[in-house]
Protein backbone atom coordinates (compact mmCIF):
# COMPACT_ATOMS: atom_id res chain seq x y z
CA UNK A 1 0.00 0.00 0.00
CA UNK A 2 1.26 3.88 -1.17
CA UNK A 3 0.49 6.44 0.86
CA UNK A 4 -1.92 7.90 -1.83
CA UNK A 5 -4.14 4.68 -1.18
CA UNK A 6 -3.76 4.91 2.55
CA UNK A 7 -4.98 8.98 2.27
CA UNK A 8 -7.48 8.18 -0.08
CA UNK A 9 -9.01 5.51 2.39
CA UNK A 10 -9.16 7.68 5.40
CA UNK A 11 -10.91 10.72 3.16
CA UNK A 12 -7.52 13.21 4.19
CA UNK A 13 -4.88 14.82 2.33
CA UNK A 14 -1.59 13.07 1.51
CA UNK A 15 0.29 15.81 3.73
CA UNK A 16 -2.01 14.90 7.06
CA UNK A 17 -1.38 11.60 6.50
CA UNK A 18 2.38 11.95 6.70
CA UNK A 19 2.96 14.68 9.49
CA UNK A 20 0.20 11.83 11.59
CA UNK A 21 2.34 9.07 10.76
CA UNK A 22 5.58 11.60 11.71
CA UNK A 23 4.13 12.79 15.13
CA UNK A 24 3.79 16.55 13.75
CA UNK A 25 2.28 18.45 16.60
CA UNK A 26 -0.30 20.92 14.31
CA UNK A 27 -2.24 17.26 13.61
CA UNK A 28 -4.77 16.19 16.35
CA UNK A 29 -4.54 12.97 18.61
CA UNK A 30 -7.58 12.05 17.44
CA UNK A 31 -6.98 12.04 13.68
CA UNK A 32 -3.11 11.02 14.68
CA UNK A 33 -4.73 7.51 15.97
CA UNK A 34 -7.20 6.99 13.28
CA UNK A 35 -4.02 7.12 11.02
CA UNK A 36 -1.77 4.78 13.02
CA UNK A 37 -4.80 2.46 13.54
CA UNK A 38 -4.99 2.69 10.06
CA UNK A 39 -2.02 2.06 8.56
CA UNK A 40 -1.93 -0.72 10.94
CA UNK A 41 -4.23 -2.54 9.82
CA UNK A 42 -4.07 -1.73 5.78
CA UNK A 43 -0.25 -3.05 6.34
CA UNK A 44 1.31 0.25 5.17
CA UNK A 45 5.09 1.01 6.24
CA UNK A 46 6.91 4.39 4.69
CA UNK A 47 9.49 3.34 3.26
CA UNK A 48 12.67 4.09 5.61
CA UNK A 49 15.11 5.01 3.14
CA UNK A 50 13.20 7.22 1.20
CA UNK A 51 12.16 9.19 4.49
CA UNK A 52 15.41 9.12 4.89
CA UNK A 53 16.59 11.17 1.82
CA UNK A 54 13.13 13.12 2.24
CA UNK A 55 13.88 14.43 5.97
CA UNK A 56 17.96 14.10 6.06
CA UNK A 57 17.57 11.96 9.20
CA UNK A 58 19.74 9.21 10.46
CA UNK A 59 16.70 6.92 11.07
CA UNK A 60 17.96 5.88 14.72
CA UNK A 61 18.12 7.29 18.26
CA UNK A 62 20.97 7.03 20.98
CA UNK A 63 20.77 5.92 24.46
CA UNK A 64 24.07 5.61 26.72
CA UNK A 65 24.04 3.17 29.37
CA UNK A 66 26.88 3.93 32.22
CA UNK A 67 28.25 0.46 33.74
CA UNK A 68 26.30 -2.55 34.88
CA UNK A 69 24.19 -1.38 37.48
CA UNK A 70 22.20 0.32 34.26
CA UNK A 71 21.80 -2.93 32.41
CA UNK A 72 19.25 -4.48 34.80
CA UNK A 73 15.48 -5.42 34.79
CA UNK A 74 14.54 -1.86 34.83
CA UNK A 75 16.55 -0.93 31.53
CA UNK A 76 15.27 -3.64 29.90
CA UNK A 77 11.42 -2.96 30.51
CA UNK A 78 12.41 0.25 29.35
CA UNK A 79 14.17 -0.56 26.28
CA UNK A 80 11.60 -3.14 25.04
CA UNK A 81 8.78 -0.50 25.58
CA UNK A 82 11.00 2.59 23.31
CA UNK A 83 12.20 -0.34 20.69
CA UNK A 84 8.73 -2.03 19.66
CA UNK A 85 7.65 1.92 19.02
CA UNK A 86 10.71 2.36 16.88
CA UNK A 87 10.74 -0.67 15.03
CA UNK A 88 7.10 0.24 13.75
CA UNK A 89 8.46 3.09 12.21
CA UNK A 90 11.87 0.87 11.30
CA UNK A 91 13.82 3.44 13.41
CA UNK A 92 16.60 1.63 14.68
CA UNK A 93 17.90 2.67 18.88
CA UNK A 94 21.59 2.96 19.15
CA UNK A 95 22.98 1.90 22.86
CA UNK A 96 26.27 3.12 23.97
CA UNK A 97 27.87 1.65 27.09
CA UNK A 98 30.34 3.45 28.74
CA UNK A 99 31.91 3.24 32.24
CA UNK A 100 32.08 6.57 33.91
CA UNK A 101 30.28 9.89 33.48
CA UNK A 102 32.91 11.60 30.99
CA UNK A 103 32.94 8.25 28.93
CA UNK A 104 29.31 9.20 29.04
CA UNK A 105 29.65 13.15 27.79
CA UNK A 106 32.70 12.13 25.18
CA UNK A 107 29.83 9.61 24.03
CA UNK A 108 27.43 12.23 22.98
CA UNK A 109 30.08 14.56 21.47
CA UNK A 110 30.95 11.31 19.26
CA UNK A 111 27.03 11.32 18.07
CA UNK A 112 26.88 14.67 17.49
CA UNK A 113 29.90 15.13 15.33
CA UNK A 114 28.95 11.73 13.59
CA UNK A 115 25.59 12.86 13.09
CA UNK A 116 24.27 8.72 13.59
CA UNK A 117 21.11 10.10 15.36
CA UNK A 118 18.24 12.15 15.33
CA UNK A 119 17.47 12.07 19.00
CA UNK A 120 18.37 11.08 22.59
CA UNK A 121 16.68 9.29 25.23
CA UNK A 122 18.39 10.79 28.39
CA UNK A 123 17.73 8.47 32.00
CA UNK A 124 17.92 8.71 35.40
CA UNK A 125 18.63 12.77 35.25
CA UNK A 126 20.23 14.45 38.66
CA UNK A 127 19.16 17.02 40.02
CA UNK A 128 21.02 19.64 37.71
CA UNK A 129 22.42 17.31 34.79
CA UNK A 130 24.93 18.10 33.05
CA UNK A 131 24.49 16.05 30.49
CA UNK A 132 21.09 17.32 29.16
CA UNK A 133 23.28 21.04 29.30
CA UNK A 134 25.70 19.43 26.74
CA UNK A 135 22.56 17.78 24.96
CA UNK A 136 21.73 21.70 24.56
CA UNK A 137 24.66 22.89 23.44
CA UNK A 138 25.38 20.18 20.86
CA UNK A 139 22.09 21.07 19.52
CA UNK A 140 21.05 17.00 19.79
CA UNK A 141 16.79 16.71 20.65
CA UNK A 142 16.04 15.00 23.72
CA UNK A 143 13.43 13.84 26.24
CA UNK A 144 14.27 13.18 29.70
CA UNK A 145 12.85 10.15 31.69
CA UNK A 146 12.93 12.09 34.67
CA UNK A 147 13.32 15.67 35.47
CA UNK A 148 15.99 18.52 35.96
CA UNK A 149 16.35 22.17 36.59
CA UNK A 150 19.33 23.33 34.37
CA UNK A 151 17.44 26.98 33.97
CA UNK A 152 16.60 25.67 30.28
CA UNK A 153 12.86 24.33 29.14
CA UNK A 154 13.69 20.58 28.36
CA UNK A 155 11.36 17.56 27.21
CA UNK A 156 10.47 14.97 29.97
CA UNK A 157 8.08 12.76 31.64
CA UNK A 158 8.36 11.74 34.41
CA UNK A 159 5.98 9.99 37.56
CA UNK A 160 4.91 11.45 40.65
CA UNK A 161 7.52 9.83 43.05
CA UNK A 162 6.60 12.33 45.81
CA UNK A 163 3.13 11.95 45.54
CA UNK A 164 3.53 8.06 45.15
CA UNK A 165 6.03 7.80 48.98
CA UNK A 166 3.80 10.49 50.53
CA UNK A 167 0.72 8.29 50.14
CA UNK A 168 2.93 4.77 50.81
CA UNK A 169 4.49 6.17 53.93
CA UNK A 170 1.15 7.58 54.98
CA UNK A 171 -0.41 4.42 54.51
CA UNK A 172 1.88 2.68 57.06
CA UNK A 173 1.87 5.40 59.42
CA UNK A 174 -2.00 5.37 59.60
CA UNK A 175 -1.28 1.22 60.64
CA UNK A 176 0.56 2.00 63.18
CA UNK A 177 4.19 2.46 62.16
CA UNK A 178 7.06 4.62 63.43
CA UNK A 179 9.87 3.24 62.43
CA UNK A 180 9.93 2.64 58.64
CA UNK A 181 12.87 2.22 56.43
CA UNK A 182 13.47 3.79 52.76
CA UNK A 183 15.80 1.60 50.66
CA UNK A 184 16.19 4.91 47.97
CA UNK A 185 18.18 5.34 44.80
CA UNK A 186 21.67 6.76 44.27
CA UNK A 187 22.00 10.08 46.35
CA UNK A 188 21.71 13.00 43.56
CA UNK A 189 19.40 11.14 41.65
CA UNK A 190 16.11 13.57 40.93
CA UNK A 191 14.00 10.77 41.70
CA UNK A 192 15.88 10.11 44.67
CA UNK A 193 15.38 13.44 46.31
CA UNK A 194 11.37 13.26 45.07
CA UNK A 195 11.08 10.34 46.84
CA UNK A 196 12.97 11.30 49.59
CA UNK A 197 10.79 14.59 50.12
CA UNK A 198 7.28 12.36 49.74
CA UNK A 199 8.32 10.10 52.69
CA UNK A 200 9.45 13.04 54.55
CA UNK A 201 6.35 14.83 54.37
CA UNK A 202 4.20 11.97 55.32
CA UNK A 203 6.32 12.15 58.94
CA UNK A 204 6.29 15.20 59.23
CA UNK A 205 2.58 15.21 59.18
CA UNK A 206 1.32 13.36 61.77
CA UNK A 207 4.47 14.47 64.03
CA UNK A 208 6.90 11.39 63.51
CA UNK A 209 10.40 12.22 63.85
CA UNK A 210 13.15 11.73 61.56
CA UNK A 211 15.66 9.10 61.87
CA UNK A 212 18.64 9.44 59.34
CA UNK A 213 19.62 5.47 60.05
CA UNK A 214 16.73 4.37 58.30
CA UNK A 215 17.31 6.03 54.76
CA UNK A 216 19.80 3.95 52.36
CA UNK A 217 20.62 5.48 48.98
CA UNK A 218 22.03 2.64 46.96
CA UNK A 219 21.75 0.45 43.18
CA UNK A 220 18.61 -1.73 43.08
CA UNK A 221 19.93 -4.84 43.57
CA UNK A 222 19.02 -7.68 45.71
CA UNK A 223 22.11 -8.25 47.29
CA UNK A 224 23.04 -5.03 48.36
CA UNK A 225 19.28 -4.81 49.62
CA UNK A 226 19.73 -8.22 51.61
CA UNK A 227 22.82 -7.03 53.71
CA UNK A 228 21.52 -3.70 54.23
CA UNK A 229 17.78 -5.20 55.55
CA UNK A 230 20.11 -7.39 57.64
CA UNK A 231 22.33 -4.48 59.80
CA UNK A 232 18.60 -2.79 59.83
CA UNK A 233 17.19 -5.73 61.25
CA UNK A 234 19.61 -5.77 64.44
CA UNK A 235 18.91 -2.06 65.60
CA UNK A 236 16.94 -1.60 68.59
CA UNK A 237 14.35 -0.48 67.75
CA UNK A 238 14.10 -2.11 64.74
CA UNK A 239 12.49 -0.83 61.42
CA UNK A 240 8.81 -2.58 61.51
CA UNK A 241 8.25 -1.31 57.78
CA UNK A 242 9.79 -1.14 54.57
CA UNK A 243 9.58 1.07 51.31
CA UNK A 244 11.51 -0.08 48.96
CA UNK A 245 12.56 1.66 45.96
CA UNK A 246 12.53 -1.41 43.57
CA UNK A 247 11.34 -4.80 43.24
CA UNK A 248 14.57 -5.99 42.86
CA UNK A 249 15.46 -4.48 46.26
CA UNK A 250 12.41 -5.92 47.55
CA UNK A 251 13.81 -9.36 46.96
CA UNK A 252 16.40 -8.62 49.27
CA UNK A 253 14.72 -7.24 51.83
CA UNK A 254 12.40 -9.95 52.25
CA UNK A 255 15.27 -12.54 52.24
CA UNK A 256 16.59 -10.59 55.05
CA UNK A 257 13.32 -10.85 56.89
CA UNK A 258 13.18 -14.24 56.75
CA UNK A 259 16.74 -15.35 57.62
CA UNK A 260 15.60 -12.81 60.81
CA UNK A 261 12.62 -15.59 61.81
CA UNK A 262 10.09 -13.24 60.98
CA UNK A 263 7.26 -12.85 58.73
CA UNK A 264 6.26 -10.36 55.67
CA UNK A 265 3.01 -8.59 56.73
CA UNK A 266 2.89 -9.57 60.18
CA UNK A 267 5.70 -9.21 62.14
CA UNK A 268 7.27 -6.61 59.38
CA UNK A 269 5.55 -4.75 56.58
CA UNK A 270 6.90 -3.63 53.22
CA UNK A 271 5.90 -1.54 49.77
CA UNK A 272 7.73 -1.66 46.90
CA UNK A 273 7.85 0.27 43.93
CA UNK A 274 6.67 -2.26 41.68
CA UNK A 275 7.73 -1.55 37.60
CA UNK A 276 5.35 -4.23 36.62
CA UNK A 277 7.53 -6.84 35.43
CA UNK A 278 6.17 -9.32 33.31
CA UNK A 279 8.82 -12.04 35.82
CA UNK A 280 7.98 -10.61 38.88
CA UNK A 281 4.47 -10.31 39.46
CA UNK A 282 3.13 -9.08 42.89
CA UNK A 283 0.05 -10.42 42.83
CA UNK A 284 1.71 -14.29 42.25
CA UNK A 285 4.43 -13.78 45.14
CA UNK A 286 4.21 -15.09 49.12
CA UNK A 287 2.68 -13.24 50.63
CA UNK A 288 1.65 -10.68 47.72
CA UNK A 289 3.41 -7.11 47.94
CA UNK A 290 1.83 -4.02 47.88
CA UNK A 291 2.62 -1.67 45.78
CA UNK A 292 3.39 1.38 44.33
CA UNK A 293 2.81 0.81 40.54
CA UNK A 294 4.09 2.06 37.79
CA UNK A 295 4.79 0.61 34.19
CA UNK A 296 8.49 1.22 33.07
CA UNK A 297 7.61 -0.54 29.52
CA UNK A 298 5.05 1.88 29.31
CA UNK A 299 6.90 4.94 30.11
CA UNK A 300 9.79 3.41 27.30
CA UNK A 301 6.98 3.53 24.57
CA UNK A 302 5.77 7.03 25.51
CA UNK A 303 9.14 8.74 25.77
CA UNK A 304 9.48 6.92 22.15
CA UNK A 305 6.43 8.70 20.81
CA UNK A 306 7.54 12.24 22.31
CA UNK A 307 10.80 11.85 20.39
CA UNK A 308 9.12 11.25 17.80
CA UNK A 309 6.69 14.80 18.24
CA UNK A 310 9.87 17.10 19.06
CA UNK A 311 11.11 15.65 16.19
CA UNK A 312 8.24 16.74 14.30
CA UNK A 313 8.59 20.22 15.82
CA UNK A 314 6.70 20.63 19.14
CA UNK A 315 8.55 22.73 21.53
CA UNK A 316 10.29 21.41 24.36
CA UNK A 317 8.71 23.39 26.66
CA UNK A 318 5.02 21.64 25.13
CA UNK A 319 6.39 18.12 26.21
CA UNK A 320 6.37 17.91 29.85
CA UNK A 321 4.29 14.75 31.47
CA UNK A 322 3.38 13.81 35.08
CA UNK A 323 1.92 10.31 35.53
CA UNK A 324 0.28 9.32 38.85
CA UNK A 325 1.17 6.59 40.91
CA UNK A 326 -1.08 4.25 42.02
CA UNK A 327 -1.03 2.54 45.60
CA UNK A 328 -2.02 -1.25 45.36
CA UNK A 329 -2.68 -2.73 48.43
CA UNK A 330 -1.83 -6.64 49.17
CA UNK A 331 -0.68 -8.84 51.73
CA UNK A 332 2.99 -7.17 52.44
CA UNK A 333 1.44 -4.42 54.51
CA UNK A 334 -0.30 -5.10 57.87
CA UNK A 335 -0.89 -3.06 61.09
CA UNK A 336 2.32 -2.65 63.68
CA UNK A 337 3.16 -5.75 66.15
CA UNK A 338 2.44 -4.58 69.58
Amino acid sequence: MRLKDLAEHLGLSQTTVSRALNGYPEVNEATRRRVAEAASALGYRPNASALRLATGRAGAIGLVLRGADELGPHMSEFLSGVGAYMANREIDVLVTTVASQQEELAAYRRLAASQKVDAVVLHSPTLKDERAELLLDLKIPFVLHGRTNIGHPVAWLDIDNTGALERATGHLLDLGHRRIALFNGLKGRTFSQHREIGYLAALSARGVPFDSALIVNTAFTDEIAFRMAQSMLELRPRPTAFLAGSMMTALGIFRAIRQAGLELGRDVSMIAHDDVFPYLNADNMYPTMSTTRSSIRQAGTRIAELIAQVLAGKPAEDVHELWPVELVLRESSGPASP
